[in-house]
């Protein structure tokens, strides 16, 4: 694998200024996949897209914004969008 599901819990640790010896080791479930991946060459060949930034450049600033977003993230833990989700599509 490009980036190892440990290497990337790593990455977050290091990213938010907490020990490996967080990590816990589990037993993946039964028919767990092992890898991810999106292959981006159609967008590439076709729009001549590119990504803006690797994913080791993103994902620092990723979390970053994530921790700077103080009332987004207290309504995302108290559950209050839920309300939202409940006037829009009620008992669909």
């Amino acid at each position: 694998n490009e980036y190892p599901n440990i290497d990337i819990v790593k990455m977050i640790l290091e990213a938010v200024g907490k020990p490996e010896s967080l990590i816990t080791y589990v037993k993946d479930r039964p028919g767990h996949d092992q890898r991810y991946a999106i292959d981006a060459a159609k967008i590439r060949d076709e729009l001549g897209w590119e990504p803006r930034y690797t994913f080791e450049q993103a994902l620092p600033l990723t979390i970053r914004w994530y921790q700077s977003q103080d009332v987004w993230l207290q309504r995302v833990r108290s559950g209050a969008y839920r309300e939202y989700y409940a006037e829009q599509y009620g008992s669909r």
